[in-house]
């Protein structure tokens, strides 16, 4: 069965969405992130997947204090992403009590230092973000393009011992428009082994399901969920 990761996207302490990125293009969907990850926890989810945005298009973490007001307040399995550019960044959020880091810039710019965290931390804690427009990987809360590809990028990592990659459409994300399959299907059929966890895109229950048929293990949701998309009781 298909692992479902209900997401917090956090900007000004306010739990938000972005469509396709756009830092411009902003739904504030509470004031309270907090609340929101305890009503996750009281619908029986188990995981979050909590995004910094402040941090993604900054040259550090911002968001901690959120991070740590969850993680105190929930039994909740939390990844926290965005704005991890350095050591300091990467305590910060284990200590503030992440169980699973995301990285996805850094691992695109500055490989020595990832590679220095997955013999520090362990594959079991680190989880790659592979965020792509039309392709190639973005970086730095996805306001630049890169020239990597996605599927040597994944590789390079997983030759290292990565099992877990969140895999982001860009033009998908916060559209409901469906996730995108044909990507995650060709990421599955190199790496037929890895913990892939869709994301973006996903507008109803019929999306997870077909996401499960193409035998994704995990998908992140969000927008679907605030918008009242998803009927939760089938889920």
């Amino acid at each position: 069965m298909i692992d479902l990761i209900p997401a917090i996207d956090i900007i000004d302490g306010q739990c938000v969405r972005l469509t396709k990125g756009d830092y411009d293009r902003k739904t504030v969907y509470s004031s309270d992130p907090v609340e929101v990850a305890k009503h996750f926890e009281q619908l029986g989810f188990r995981r979050l997947h909590i995004v910094d945005l402040d941090g993604a298009k900054s040259s550090h973490v911002v968001n901690t204090k959120t991070l740590r007001a969850i993680t105190s307040a929930t039994q909740l399995t939390v990844d926290f992403g965005g704005g991890i550019k350095s050591d300091d960044d990467m305590l910060l959020a284990l200590e503030n009590g992440a169980a699973m880091v995301t990285v996805g810039s850094v691992a695109v710019t500055s490989p020595n230092l990832m590679e220095h965290w997955i013999d520090l931390y362990t594959h079991e804690r680190i989880i790659l973000g592979a965020d792509t427009r039309n392709g190639k990987l973005s970086i730095n809360g996805w306001l630049e393009d890169s020239d990597a590809d996605v599927i040597p990028f994944i590789d390079h990592y997983y030759r290292m011992g990565i099992r877990k990659v969140l895999a982001t459409d860009i033009a998908k994300d916060g559209t409901l428009s469906g996730p995108s399959i044909d990507l995650y299907r060709r990421i599955m059929a190199a790496f037929p082994d890895l913990c892939l966890i869709a994301s973006g895109g996903v507008s109803c229950n019929q999306d997870i399901r077909d996401l499960e048929a193409a035998g994704i293990p995990a998908v992140v949701f969000g927008k679907a969920f605030y918008e009242g998309k998803l009927d939760l009781s089938t889920l």
